[in-house]
Formats: C-alpha cells, sequence, structure tokens
C-alpha cells in the first residue's frame, strides 16, 4: 500500500495520468491496483482479475472518466460477482484537427465522442469558425505549424493533418514529429504522401520520425464520405493505441480483448 501511495502522489505531482482501482465488493475486496498507461502496481487478487482491470482502467484514463466496472472473479466480462471502482486522474486527451475542411468536422465530431479535448486550427478565418465546428472545444485561427510549437502534447495527444496542401501539411508534420504524440496522421494519397515525405526528408527529417506518420490516413475500410473517413481515423488511434491489428474480430483466433502479444503467449 505505501509503494502505490507513493507512486501516485509522484504522477500527480509529475501531472502524470494515473487511475487507482479498488475492489469494493467480491473476492479480493479491498484489493488495489495503480494503473499508469505504461505499467501498474498492486492486486486485484488474481494475476486473470489484474490483467481485466488493468484494460479497463487504461481504457478510462484515455478519457479521464470514473465509473464502477463489473467483472467475474478472473476478469470475465458480462459478470457482476466482482465490483471494482475505478478513479481516474487524468485531464482528457488531446485532438488537434489541422485543416478546417468538411472532413475536418466530422473527424472533430468522432473526436468528442471518444473523449478528446478537440481543437480545430486553421489559418484561414473564413474557414476556422464556431459555426463550421460547433462541437469542438476551440476553434483557432493560426498557422498549425506556429500552432503546435507551444500547444501541451503529451504520449496521449492525437494529431490529425488534414489540410491536404504542403505549405501548410510539411511545416506542422515537421513541427508535430518533435513532439511525443502518441498518433500523427495526414491525409491524402499515396503519391501526395510520397511527395510530401520527400519534401520533409530535404527538411532533416529521418527514416525513423517519418514512419511515425500515418499516410494514407485512417484504417482500410473503402471509407468515402467525412464520416466514414472519421471513423477509419478514429479506428486506427483506437487500433495503434491499443496495440491491435484494425482487422475482423470474426477472423482473430482468441479472446477478443486480449493483447495481441498477451495472446501470442497463450
Amino acid at each position: 500500500m505505501g509503494e502505490l501511495l507513493r507512486r501516485w502522489r509522484e504522477a500527480l505531482e509529475r501531472e502524470e495520468p494515473v487511475a487507482v482501482a479498488t475492489v469494493v465488493d467480491g473476492p479480493g475486496r479491498g484489493g488495489k491496483l495503480l494503473v499508469t498507461p505504461e505499467e501498474h502496481v498492486g492486486t486485484a487478487g488474481n494475476p486473470d482479475l489484474d490483467r481485466a482491470v488493468v484494460e479497463a482502467a487504461r481504457g478510462l484514463l484515455e478519457g479521464g472518466r470514473t465509473e464502477m466496472v463489473h467483472l467475474g472473479p478472473r476478469g470475465q466480462r458480462r459478470m457482476d460477482d466482482v465490483s471494482v471502482f475505478i478513479q481516474s486522474f487524468a485531464p482528457p486527451p488531446r485532438m488537434y484537427v489541422f485543416g478546417a475542411i468538411d472532413f475536418a468536422s466530422a473527424v472533430a465530431r468522432i473526436g468528442k465522442f471518444l473523449g478528446y479535448r478537440v481543437t480545430v486550427c486553421d489559418a484561414r478565418p473564413v474557414f476556422a469558425t464556431r459555426e463550421r465546428f460547433p462541437t469542438a472545444d476551440e476553434v483557432v485561427v493560426a498557422w498549425p505549424d506556429e500552432f503546435i510549437k507551444s500547444a501541451p502534447v503529451d504520449r496521449r495527444t492525437v494529431i490529425c493533418v488534414l489540410t491536404h496542401d504542403p505549405k501548410f501539411d510539411v511545416p506542422v508534420l515537421k513541427e508535430a514529429l518533435k513532439t511525443e504524440a502518441g498518433y500523427i496522421g495526414a491525409m491524402g494519397s499515396r503519391r501526395t504522401h510520397e511527395k510530401r515525405t520527400a519534401r520533409l526528408r530535404e527538411e532533416g527529417v529521418t527514416e525513423e520520425e517519418l514512419a511515425r506518420i500515418s499516410s494514407p490516413i485512417g484504417l482500410d475500410i473503402g471509407a468515402r464520405t467525412p464520416e466514414e473517413t472519421a471513423v477509419a481515423i478514429a479506428a486506427e488511434i483506437i487500433a495503434l493505441r491499443t496495440g491491435h491489428p484494425g482487422g475482423r474480430l470474426a477472423e482473430r483466433q482468441g479472446p477478443i480483448h486480449a493483447r495481441p502479444a498477451e495472446e501470442a503467449r497463450r
């Protein structure tokens, strides 16, 4: 308990996301887990239950949410033998959408649905308006590369570059790659991305840095409309965050919620 409290205080002092999960009913009552995006300390009673609680806590941390979770004694879903109160200490993760186009409006809406604090940024005041983006938390008129230099970014941050214009794309991507953002995606065809990466190489961006850019953006689900494209982008963000390949569950073996690395160890 002492180690758990120490780690909790340290995370709060550093303003890092952390969750505390407490078994309030059922086997293992009183058990506690401290969960961060990278590790956990403590136990809810057994390794299987720990895995389920850690997964649930990390999901809640992504949106800064606090909830009561009900599980089976071995972490089974759709059971209520064990009640676990998971309290998150984290601001909502940030999503920056660059390029005030029709696709950006759909991405902003789904970003809010997923629990992100959404900022839409564009240098063109005629496009970057509150009327066009009513669901966004913030609409900023600024050059994207200048904005991202001073914007708060951490490993939970999502950056979507939808400007589809080299004079905007290249500078903002160059700055975005200097951050620790967990996801950087850029809209455009393969040919557009090839030209963009060539420009970025000329700017001194390394191959390792270029590999962080998801482009063409989103999973391959045949999306065409802004709304379908937003779903494809959201699906890719979730898949990369959870370490899943993004394929069809019907074609996957083993538990549907296990990470691929965990599945391989079974």
